[in-house]
């Protein structure tokens, strides 16, 4: 077992890869009651098209890991959920666009909690009957989405950019697209994205390291896996340019929502060059559109913007974009106005003081994050899985400059990389 110390954060991180490949960190944080596990695999809705070092080109249908991540649920035992529930866990998961997370948060029978992650994650159970069920339930899920304004003028931003790359399609893919998915799709997939070599188990909270690595190594020791060869992410080339300038939907909305997105030309490789443009870009928008920015109050004085308006910047394997926006009575006013104010600020650059402070904000999040075993978690699996460090973001904020801020302002607001997406009502139309 490996022992990594932070000692500017008092925090310190175990380590081991098990002989099977798993990787397993735990993260003691004492005096915590509550503990709680994630066990994730590099696994998400971009991964559609793939091949295994010496094996076969796979084209999956649109949806599979948000699929396979409901049906790993069921057990020819029943529901995993009732046995996290006698043993007092709450358990859920999530699929993002390049992972799945499985986890349990509890306070008492932690040994247990965790064997039973490790354990119904490591053991798929599909027929021919229970997949062809949850085809309706997904369908369900996938139609209640359509309907939601918010989904949809989010996913219709991220539309509007790529045409191409896997990152536009939905997470949960489409009615037609589950229709075509069958048990030995679901096996294909998981015998290549859950093999423990793809796979991370994070835990963290009131644990003894060591008792959770025995127990780990005790499990992993029990099951049968061969090695397999590197997984190769099969993407097509995606233009530089946006795919279509704006895209418009109808529902019944009060107020239309508007996002606008600034689409990438520059794709970086995941770990280091990327973590710190990632958080260069989080600065220099927070500096630029934080609720206690001139900007953000003078649009909100205006009625152009609600306190739900936001923005993020998100990036991954071949794609990297930000986006802006919210509620909205005059979505291109909303949009000439940001324009407008951000042209202006390119030529002065931001202000040193405004800097250090956003700076300190940012330190100041991540310092608190850092008392949330729930956030550490979820980050800490997000930044590996980017060939990052969550631990590396403290000492990348304190090295960033204020001309890289600037630099950074001018070189991702390219007007021609903008798309729009505005959800509207019939009658606003």
């Amino acid at each position: 077992m490996q022992t990594i110390q932070h000692p500017e954060l008092q925090e310190t991180l175990y380590y081991e890869k098990m002989p099977n490949g798993l990787d397993v960190y735990v993260l003691p944080k004492e005096g915590f009651q509550k503990t709680y596990a994630t066990f994730s695999t590099r696994y998400g809705s971009i991964d559609n098209h793939f091949r295994v070092v010496g094996g076969e080109d796979h084209q999956v249908p649109d949806g599979v890991a948000h699929f396979l991540e409901h049906k790993m649920f069921e057990e020819p035992t029943g529901d995993i959920f009732a046995t996290f529930a006698t043993q007092g866990a709450s358990a859920n998961a999530f699929t993002s666009f390049d992972r799945t997370v499985y986890l349990f948060s509890a306070t008492e029978q932690i040994e247990a909690n965790i064997e039973t992650l490790v354990n119904f994650v490591q053991n798929p159970y599909f027929t021919d009957e229970n997949v062809e069920k949850e085809k309706g339930i997904i369908g369900q899920e996938i139609k209640m989405y359509q309907d939601n304004p918010d989904w949809r003028v989010y996913f219709g931003v991220i539309e509007a950019m790529y045409g191409v790359h896997p990152v536009h399609i939905d997470i949960a893919g489409t009615v037609e697209s589950i229709s075509t998915i069958t048990k030995e799709t679901l096996y294909t997939c998981y015998n290549t994205f859950y093999h423990p070599s793809n796979m991370l188990l994070f835990v963290v909270g009131g644990v003894d390291a060591e008792k959770v690595m025995s127990l780990i190594r005790e499990n992993q020791a029990k099951k049968n896996y061969g090695e397999q060869g590197e997984i190769n992410r099969l993407f097509a080339d995606e233009p530089t340019a946006v795919y279509q300038q704006r895209k418009t939907s109808q529902l019944p909305v009060s107020l239309p929502k508007c996002l606008f997105g600034l689409k990438e030309k520059k794709i970086l490789e995941l770990g280091e060059e990327q973590l710190r443009r990632d958080l260069i870009t989080k600065l220099m928008l927070d500096i630029m559109l934080g609720s206690s920015t001139p900007l953000y109050q003078k649009l909100y004085d205006d009625d152009l913007i609600s306190d739900g308006f936001g923005f993020e910047f998100n990036t991954g394997k071949n794609y990297a974009f930000s986006i802006i926006g919210g509620d909205t009575r005059d979505p291109d006013q909303l949009i000439e106005r940001i324009r407008t104010a951000v042209e202006e600020m390119k030529k002065t650059g931001f202000d040193e003081t405004h800097f250090e402070r956003a700076r300190k904000k940012k330190v100041g999040n991540y310092l608190r994050m850092l008392n949330s075993p729930e956030s550490i978690a979820n980050e800490f699996t997000n930044y590996k899985f980017r060939e990052s460090d969550l631990f590396a973001v403290l000492p990348v904020y304190e090295s960033i400059t204020l001309d890289e801020v600037n630099a950074r302002l001018r070189e991702h607001f390219d007007w021609e990389q903008l798309a729009i997406s505005i959800v509207e009502s019939p009658a606003q139309a």
